[in-house]
């Protein structure tokens, strides 16, 4: 079942059209980018609107957060949007797109990683992808960035960029590339 994820967006991005645009801009390339997916693999049994309105809606938790680069202005760190995102999204009763906006960074955060790096999140949190619609829509998402938009990176730029984070799981990201390319 489709949601109008415009009308999420608009609700919580009306004050500040600059970061309204630049999400919108960004989550339909990872839309985009996520339907190409299932189109290439018509294998893959997934929900192809909760893969949609997954990939619109995944960042929606973005304006709470502190990064003026991207004319983010609350007080929240950056790290903590997809968290802030699945709250708001679970208040809208939206459950599935919650766990998405959830488990879309990096690759995923494990506890351990969470409590390791002493994250500003739940130290029992398992914040990686487990369905198909939340493992194609992290796999699109990390293509293209909120900072430069206009550009679309290859595999191995993105393997590249993962690599400098000391927890990345990178076999993740080799088995979404197999599965997904």
């Amino acid at each position: 079942m489709r949601v109008d994820a415009n009308a999420i967006i608009d609700r919580y991005y009306a004050d500040n059209e600059e970061l309204r645009g630049l999400l919108l801009k960004h989550s339909v390339s990872v839309r985009e980018k996520a339907l190409e997916v299932l189109e290439r693999h018509p294998e893959i049994v997934a929900d192809r609107d909760l893969v949609y309105d997954g990939a619109m809606l995944h960042d929606i938790g973005i304006f709470l957060t502190d990064a003026a680069g991207i004319h983010c202005y609350g007080s929240e760190p950056y790290i903590c949007h997809g968290m802030l995102g699945a709250r708001l999204l679970r208040a809208e009763g939206l459950e599935l797109l919650a766990r998405i906006a959830e488990r879309h960074t990096g690759t995923g955060l494990t506890a351990e990683t969470i409590r390791r790096q002493n994250l500003p999140l739940p130290p029992d949190a398992q914040l990686c992808p487990v369905s198909v619609e939340e493992e194609i829509v992290c796999y699109a998402d990390k293509f293209f960035s909120k900072s430069h938009p206009e550009r679309e990176k290859t595999c191995d730029q993105v393997r590249q960029m993962l690599s400098r984070f000391p927890d990345a799981d990178l076999s993740r990201w080799d088995d979404w590339v197999r599965r997904f390319s």
